[in-house]
């Protein structure tokens, strides 16, 4: 049975944050942790997916940028018990050059009827050509968002699934122009959506597992975290 583990962190930053570097830097102190465990260490260097997910810090700041001194919240969601526990029992002492964290909580998050999931981070989908509106349809996106959910929920659970089945009947798009994403010295850019759930079981296992894994690609980066409302 899949459980969704949220582990909730309040930080204190020790420099100013601009909002764009916001969760590259989370993505650093969480890189950073796993060099404490020659597993995790290896796992991080694996090109797999990764099993987690995190949020940037809240509360949001108007002008874009996050305070020196001041105190933020993030959180970090993932389906396997044993990243759950190290970011428990590690990230309590863990800090950069930009924060330091305070206090770290664990909880699971409900299994209930799911009504809809939406993207708080942007979601990536990368096409060799660049930007997908450019060249591909709305179809091709949501045949590769579902495929690429499908497959981090075999890799996980071993289980045998039918790939065509409907995860969402209907997707909105939030946003009127891609959002620009910096990692490392690129600009990706993505998009938010909705994704309303499909009236099938199978669905409400595959969106609640994505509130643990994220949608799309480079969830270990903060990419593709999502909220939910339930029914």
């Amino acid at each position: 049975m899949i459980k969704v583990y949220e582990i909730s962190l309040k930080v204190y930053l020790l420099e100013n944050i601009e909002e764009k570097s916001v969760l590259q830097s989370i993505a650093e102190l969480i890189d950073k942790s796993f060099t404490k465990n020659s597993e995790l260490a290896e796992f991080h260097e694996t090109n797999t997916y990764k099993k987690y997910v995190f949020n940037a810090l809240y509360p949001i700041e108007r002008n874009k940028v996050y305070f020196k001194g001041r105190i933020y919240s993030f959180q970090i969601r993932t389906v396997d018990e044993k990243l759950c526990s190290h970011f428990e029992k590690v990230l309590v002492n863990e800090y950069t050059d930009k924060f330091k964290i305070l206090t770290v909580k664990k909880r699971v998050v409900s299994q209930k009827n799911i009504e809809k999931i939406y993207t708080i981070t942007p979601c990536i989908e990368k096409f060799e050509d660049g930007y997908w509106k450019n060249n591909h349809s709305v179809e091709e996106f949501e045949k590769r968002l579902t495929d690429n959910l499908i497959k981090k929920y075999i890799q996980v659970t071993g289980k045998k699934i039918d790939e065509d089945i409907e995860i969402f009947n209907l997707i909105e798009f939030n946003n009127k122009k891609p959002i620009s994403v910096n990692y490392k010295s690129v600009k990706l850019l993505g998009d938010k959506v909705t994704l309303y759930a499909a009236n099938n079981s199978l669905a409400q296992e595959l969106l609640y597992f994505a509130l643990g894994v994220g949608l799309l690609e480079m969830n270990g980066r903060g990419l593709g975290y999502v909220n939910y409302k339930w029914m």
